[in-house]
């Protein structure tokens, strides 16, 4: 067999096994331990997580998949390296399968981490789930978001939810400490796009429905990047209403985008608006073919590959995007050791 058969044969055993259901988890180098300066004040984490809330930690969400667990290793990293205090900063993570494995591979990537995982019950969003515009969008952990006021400890009370494919540049206690006001979530409106494009002519006929939007601005907000004060989300019933929506659309189908649309519906209008910085979004191209895009006029405090186009998969076949190196120093795969030169 000649050496190029082997190196052949070799390759399609790795990406044989890392199709498997239950392969092996990515590996991933260790990252640096970040610590906080002596501006940084004190916190009582984890003493507080059944006692009071502590002001001084910041919570950030994220889930956690075989799928794209690299990307949320990126992001993680990502928001250490940039924060100023990053020892106050506490991870939640929601997984619905292989706790244990991601477990230990957070715990061996960032010994350091302070970090808490829950299992989400996809049983929660069974019946409630109909087929989108991409398959990655039908998937019961892009719902997890819905749930995160239950999920988390109730003295919790406000925390971040980031997508698992980007990366922040910034001290992220810039975007915890937005004044929400009287609103239940921040993030960055687009009230420049066309808002009727994500609801179909069966939502439009219905004069129920379309009422519901009636009266208000509604814009377009991207729910990768959200700021949630989770006391008024749980006051307010939001999980409920957003269930309603879902509800609706697994009967009647009224939109074609997995769980962004019921965001829309129940907040577009009354959401704190955030600078744009915070969400350098669709870098992942559109839902359809990725295609490489630009990034959109002015400051950058975040990157985010929303859209078909992940950078991890562009870089590893050696066809990326411009803006795709922008996200692999952040990257701390493990690549095969196993070379095959002539």
């Amino acid at each position: 067999m000649s050496l190029l058969s082997i190196c052949l044969f070799l390759t399609t055993v790795v990406v044989s096994v890392h199709s498997l259901p239950f392969a092996e988890l990515p590996a991933f180098r260790e990252a640096p331990a970040f610590r906080n300066g002596r501006e940084c004040p004190k916190t009582t984490w984890p003493a507080s997580l059944n006692n009071h809330h502590d002001a001084s930690i910041i919570h950030i969400a994220m889930t956690l998949d075989a799928t794209y667990l690299r990307g949320s290793v990126a992001g993680v990293f990502s928001v250490l390296q940039h924060a100023a205090c990053p020892e106050n900063i506490v991870f939640h993570f929601i997984a619905a399968h292989r706790r244990a494995d991601l477990r230990r591979t957070i715990t061996s990537t960032f010994p350091y981490l302070t970090f808490h995982l829950y299992h989400f019950n996809t049983d929660l969003v069974k019946g409630k789930i109909s087929s989108s515009i991409r398959r990655a969008l039908d998937q019961p952990l892009n719902y997890a978001r819905i749930y995160l006021a239950d999920l988390v400890p109730f003295t919790v009370r406000r925390i971040i939810y980031f997508d698992s494919d980007l990366i922040v540049v910034d001290d992220v206690a810039k975007l915890w400490n937005i004044n929400l006001g009287a609103h239940v979530l921040g993030a960055p409106e687009y009230c420049h796009a066309n808002f009727t494009n994500y609801f179909n002519s069966r939502f439009w006929s219905n004069s129920a429905y379309a009422a519901s939007l009636r009266g208000r601005r509604a814009c377009y907000f991207n729910t990768g990047v959200m700021v949630i004060d989770l006391g008024k989300w749980r006051e307010g019933k939001y999980t409920g209403k957003l269930e309603y929506w879902m509800r609706v659309q697994k009967k009647y189908r009224i939109y074609e985008l997995g769980s962004l649309p019921p965001f829309l519906l129940v907040f577009a209008g009354d959401v704190e608006g955030v600078e744009h910085r915070w969400n350098q979004h669709g870098l992942g191209g559109d839902n359809l073919e990725g295609l490489c895009r630009n990034l959109h006029p002015g400051p950058v405090s975040l990157l985010h590959w929303s859209g078909k186009g992940k950078p991890w998969l562009r870089l590893d076949t050696k066809r990326p995007c411009p803006l795709d190196s922008l996200w692999a120093p952040y990257d701390l795969y493990r690549h095969s050791t196993l070379f095959c030169d002539s």
